[in-house]
């Protein structure tokens, strides 16, 4: 192919773009219609078979011969997120404004490390985080910045938290200086069920996870206000210093939402960094129903959101709010090829130094597409949707002799057991559900997420798709019982 044709621009490159993008989209909708199971059940080795030939070949074929190689060895053994009985993860179907809007973003090209690479992106962006700063109930003062997601969010938010501790507490410039020695001292506060990247951003701010405590949860799975003040005591006693205190909103088990006014308070009173890690639970702040969940949100000095959740976008799309934006003053940097000093003074729109990433995509057009084409309330209905299915499959869960509901849901995540006879070990039933899961996936019928809890292999619906009913979650637990009779007499089942 020539490069002409490789590029848009020429003739030849705008046509071969329109009848690329459109033998694509025919290939997408293609895999769509010809499967009805969320999965095709293909084992790993046999997915490795598929891709025996030369994956850089000496001479290559038209694009549309690969395009349709990639449809049938590639989307065709892909999991099906927009399949109502895909229900494992926190990986949600995404809504056509978004794929339009990726189609959009990865034509442009854009890249925000400098207004001169993405101008009219650049300012959207900033306008997209301050209408998230006002969904939020954020002062004027806050800021934000998009990210790839969650993990990325929550480190740095900690990244951000640790440097200010170690300028006002120690006199440190730990950009410009490194680690102070009291580093060791240094601890992170959140609960047993909080997202493991507390942890892992621990590890990669040089702390050490076993700078993280976790905190006791109560009944419902939510950070204990009175365990973290016992804590925070004993800290103190240890001569440790604290400096952030990370809240859930939606952990990724049972969705609960830690009590945020509560931490606010301990956060004030003991100086530190609040964040509230809302990656699964921040789209309920569009809901007038279910938005009081968030209550205390606004008091965070950095909120973490994900959009490829429960706004319903592509994979990736992330921000990082703070409730002040002067704290990105703690990783800013200038690069004279990219964000020069004078550019600052002269008011030209600086992202980079907001971000621990320098070419960055353009994101934020996808949560600006999809709000424009369904407004706040279009986008909370999608939400309360999936939790009004969640709260029936739990009674449909309560009503069934063979199954446990372990938790009533929060959200929209769904943990219970399938224990089909009475008088079960919890053994026993840990050895089922594990093998039914395994089979369930190689089934292909239904994608069901598995997890522990208190020691026995449990299994998760997370039911995030709004076209799903509650026919959907009663054929999955079909599958899940059919399952179970083709794994019981498996030795490690039976044993």
């Amino acid at each position: 192919m020539s490069a002409e044709e490789l590029f848009l621009g020429s003739e030849q490159g705008n046509q071969l773009y329109r009848e690329a993008m459109n033998h694509a989209v025919d290939a997408v909708l293609g895999s769509v219609a010809d499967r009805e199971s969320p999965y095709s059940g293909a084992s790993p080795d046999a997915l490795a078979a598929e891709f025996d030939d030369a994956v850089v070949p000496e001479h290559g074929q038209s694009l549309h011969a690969t395009v349709d190689e990639a449809a049938s060895r590639v989307l065709d053994h892909s999991v099906h997120t927009s399949n109502p009985r895909c229900a494992a993860h926190l990986q949600c179907p995404p809504m056509i404004p978004g794929l339009v809007a990726e189609t959009l973003l990865t034509a442009a090209n854009q890249s925000l490390d400098s207004f001169d690479q993405a101008p009219a992106a650049t300012v959207l962006e900033e306008r997209v985080v301050d209408a998230l700063r006002d969904l939020f109930d954020l002062p004027n003062g806050a800021d934000g910045v998009f990210t790839s997601g969650g993990t990325q969010s929550n480190f740095q938010a900690l990244l951000l938290a640790r440097d200010r501790y170690c300028s006002r507490r120690f006199d440190r410039d730990v950009q410009a200086e490194g680690l102070p020695a009291e580093a060791e001292s240094l601890r992170i506060l959140c609960s047993e069920a909080a997202h493991f990247t507390a942890k892992q951003a621990a590890h990669y701010l040089g702390l050490g996870e076993e700078a993280v405590v976790t905190v006791p949860t109560d009944d419902e799975r939510r950070l204990d206000p009175d365990a973290l003040d016992a804590t925070l005591a004993d800290l103190d006693r240890q001569g440790a210093h604290p400096f952030a205190l990370v809240g859930t909103a939606g952990t990724t088990d049972f969705g609960s939402v830690d009590p945020l006014p509560a931490l606010a308070e301990r956060a004030d009173e003991h100086d530190l960094w609040f964040h509230v890690d809302a990656a699964y639970g921040g789209a309920l702040a569009t809901s007038e129903r279910h938005g009081h969940l968030l209550e205390g949100i606004e008091r965070a000095d950095s909120v973490a959101v994900d959009f490829h959740k429960l706004f319903y976008q592509p994979i990736s799309c992330g921000t990082l709010l703070l409730r002040d934006g002067d704290d990105f003053e703690w990783i800013a940097r200038n690069a004279a090829y990219l964000n020069p000093e004078d550019h600052d003074d002269a008011g030209v729109p600086n992202l980079v130094a907001k971000s621990v990433q320098t070419t960055r995509r353009f994101d934020a057009l996808k949560p600006y597409v999809a709000f424009r084409t369904l407004g706040r309330t279009g986008m909370a209905s999608l939400v309360d949707r999936t939790l009004d299915l969640a709260d029936d499959a739990a009674a449909l869960l309560a009503d069934a002799d063979d199954f446990e509901l372990l938790h009533e849901p929060t959200l929209n995540a769904v943990v219970f057991r399938y224990r089909p006879r009475a008088g079960m070990t919890d053994a026993a039933v840990d050895k089922l559900n594990a093998a039914v899961r395994r089979e369930l996936l190689q089934d292909g019928r239904a994608i069901v997420a598995r997890t522990e809890v208190e020691g026995v292999t449990s299994l998760k619906f997370t039911l995030l798709n709004p076209t799903a009913t509650l026919d959907d979650v009663a054929a999955m637990l079909d599958a899940v019982r059919e399952c179970g009779t083709v794994v019981a007499d498996e030795p490690e089942v039976a044993a």
